[in-house]
């Protein structure tokens, strides 16, 4: 079944100020930020928000609102994404997020993009998504995060991380990412690392990102994939310190989905 979990990270921080009491005293030197370190964080090991997916019907209004259009999405895609239970639908412990051909608002395919923002949104921890993937030249799913505030800027400043994606052209590879302004394939420097599962549109596979202060690492069925780490060089490089939310969605076409028909 698809199930999602969410476990914090323990965190700790302290800061410490002082106030100079002379004004002949000498001016101190530019404050430097220091390296990041790899604390090693625990997670704790019950989750703090999930969705087990085991209510009837529509996904669970606590946890879920939608994207709704269909413009593209800023990737050329085909789809318009409804909040119908045509598209999105909950029984026996599975969310199914499914694409259909059909003609909607000019449109020739309708398909589901969820969103956890307001809900479920999270600075720092352990997610855990599993899920099994659709077959079929066009299709694209993708379980992500974005920024709850957009802090830094509009895409790609403010960071994305992608915790799965999958093109149907290329069956069985799925791709770990982080988008940001330094790091995107806009400019050809995009941070991301792809591993073959045979089985990932037949059974169900866990893929999961631990994201701290320090790295963004990905795993698929608890091996790791992909590891971020924070260099230390600002927002650019790393703006992974504000608050993101879920993106679940199945797209039809577009850019990359698209490239082979």
């Amino acid at each position: 079944m698809k199930t999602i979990h969410f476990l914090p990270a323990i965190l700790i921080g302290l800061n410490i100020l002082a106030c100079g009491g002379k004004n002949n005293e000498p001016t101190p030197p530019p404050f430097i930020p220091p390296t990041p370190e790899d604390k090693n964080w625990q997670f704790e090991t019950t989750p703090a928000w999930a969705d087990e997916f085991d209510n009837t019907g529509l996904p669970d209004p606590a946890k879920w609102t939608y994207d709704i259009g269909g413009g593209g999405w800023g990737n050329n895609e085909l789809q318009y994404y409804t909040d119908k239970l045509a598209n999105a639908q909950v029984a026996n412990g599975i969310l199914s997020i499914t694409a259909r051909k059909e003609t909607f608002d000019n449109r020739n395919y309708t398909s589901a993009r969820l969103v956890s923002k307001g809900r479920g949104d999270f600075l720092y921890g352990r997610f855990e998504i599993k899920a099994k993937l659709p077959s079929g030249k066009g299709t694209w799913p993708a379980i992500w995060m974005l920024p709850t505030d957009w802090a830094y800027g509009g895409w790609p400043k403010s960071g994305e991380i992608d915790i799965m994606e999958h093109v149907g052209y290329d069956p069985n590879r799925i791709h770990q990412s982080v988008h940001t302004e330094s790091y995107n394939h806009s400019i050809n420097t995009q941070k991301t690392a792809t591993r073959t599962v045979p089985t990932v549109m037949s059974e169900f596979h866990v893929y999961r990102v631990d994201w701290t202060p320090y790295a963004i690492r990905g795993y698929i069925d608890g091996t790791l994939l992909f590891t971020f780490t924070n260099e230390g060089k600002g927002y650019a490089a790393w703006p992974f310190d504000k608050k993101f939310h879920f993106l679940l969605n199945v797209a039809v076409g577009g850019n990359w989905g698209g490239q082979q028909g």
